[in-house]
């Protein structure tokens, strides 16, 4: 039974009053952070907030969460708002809300940031043990609407007791001067109530690529958020999510990353033209899987 507290219509899910205008301070370092603009913000709501939405999260065996299971991660999403138990749908709303998306504009310099309804791509988000997600940088165009250009990702996380050898650090690596990938250059892991904004782009080279060794009945839990500006007058490059392989990884496990990314690429252009949800690849993953 959740023990998430009654949500009034009138609750400021987000603590503008504890955050108020971003400092110069934090825009300096959000701006200057390396290897891409970042900045994890800890404690970012309430206290009792975050733990109460942790406390209500879907448990994995829900048939509501989307299965991504494939060479370059194994992890559930739950991208449909009206599916979300009522905190987690609330904070949701508050953080796509007009009043903290200009918030979010101010933080990170990009004007005219607006919400996805949507939550294509994000929503929430849960890995156990052996899920992992492969370095990537991210699909730079809404699969829906062509002329939405991802700017910035927010991830907050909902790990309440999360241990250090449990694994799960979000990675954030730089590149050489080609394509491939030079080392970590952050890493920060998914403890309860830290949230990581940062500029999505070409630098925005993230994952958490080790598989988790937490124990059973463990989950790596997130809510993610993705905003986007319109960008009708110029012409931008759309790309799918695109997965690297490390220095340590092999041979084998590299052409792996290389061929499956592929496969997402030709995925991600039919899901755009034939406008079709992730939820047809789930239940094609789960069957081969063997998930009844």
């Amino acid at each position: 039974m959740s023990t998430a507290p009654a949500i009034r219509a009138s609750t400021r899910l987000f603590p503008y009053e504890r955050w108020g205008s971003p400092s110069p301070s934090l825009l300096r370092q959000y701006r200057e952070n390396h290897p891409c603009p970042h900045i994890l913000l800890k404690d970012f709501l309430n206290p009792e907030t975050a733990l109460s939405m942790a406390m209500e999260f879907p448990r994995a065996a829900s048939d509501a969460w989307t299965q991504y299971k494939h060479a370059n991660e194994n992890k559930l999403g739950m991208p449909k708002r009206e599916l979300f138990p009522p905190l987690l749908g609330a904070v949701s709303d508050e953080l796509n809300s007009p009043e903290f998306v200009a918030w979010v504009s101010e933080l990170t310099g990009i004007p005219n940031l607006m919400a996805d309804p949507m939550l294509e791509g994000g929503g929430l988000h849960q890995s156990g043990p052996g899920g992992y997600l492969n370095v990537h940088t991210d699909f730079s165009m809404h699969h829906f609407h062509t002329d939405w250009h991802r700017r910035v990702n927010l991830i907050l996380y909902l790990n309440p007791g999360w241990r250090e050898e449990w694994g799960g650090a979000i990675e954030l690596w730089e590149r050489t001067d080609g394509k491939k990938l030079a080392r970590c250059a952050a890493k920060y892991p998914p403890l309860l109530n830290h949230a990581l904004i940062f500029t999505t782009d070409e630098r925005s080279l993230h994952g958490f690529p080790d598989p988790l060794p937490c124990p059973e009945g463990q989950s790596r839990k997130s809510l993610a958020l993705y905003y986007y500006t319109i960008e009708r007058d110029k012409k931008v490059t759309g790309h799918s999510t695109d997965y690297f392989a490390r220095p340590q990884d092999g041979w084998r496990k590299s052409a792996m990353i290389w061929l499956d990314k592929k496969a997402v690429d030709l995925y991600s252009r039919a899901k755009a033209r034939f406008e079709f949800s992730d939820e047809f690849a789930s239940r094609v993953l789960g069957f081969l899987s063997g998930k009844k």
